[in-house]
């Protein structure tokens, strides 16, 4: 059974960086879209990006579109979310997780309610 599990959160300046990274185990997520959503203090949990199981598809929302960047190394079980020029309004839990609906791999919605299997949050906070 797919289980996730995100890692990679902290601290950071506004203009820094942070590299998020989720890994599987129990299964290879080779075959899944995989995203990476945040939800703040008194807001509903949005999508940040998404990666179709390939790799070759990427979303993205629009207030993080230029400055992070998903990726994934599906021979490490591991997909990777890297967040440069860090703002404070990106301060959040973050969670990974998998679409195991789709059996093709594709990204239908990088919304919350088309994934299946969640890692556990990993904090985000940028202050100075």
């Amino acid at each position: 059974q797919l289980q996730l599990v995100g890692s990679g959160g902290g601290l950071v300046q506004p203009g820094g960086s942070l590299r998020l990274s989720c890994a599987a185990s129990g299964a290879t997520m080779d075959s899944y879209a995989i995203g990476w959503f945040r939800q703040a203090p008194g807001k509903e949990r949005e999508g940040v990006s998404c990666i179709s199981s390939s790799g070759r598809s990427t979303t993205y929302v629009d207030s993080v579109r230029g400055r992070f960047t998903i990726s994934r190394d599906n021979a490490k079980n591991t997909v990777y979310l890297q967040m440069n020029s860090l703002k404070p309004e990106d301060a959040a839990v973050y969670y990974c997780a998998a679409d195991i609906q789709e059996p093709l791999g594709f990204i239908k919605l990088c919304v919350p309610r088309s994934y299946d299997v969640w890692g556990q949050g990993t904090q985000v906070t940028v202050s100075s």
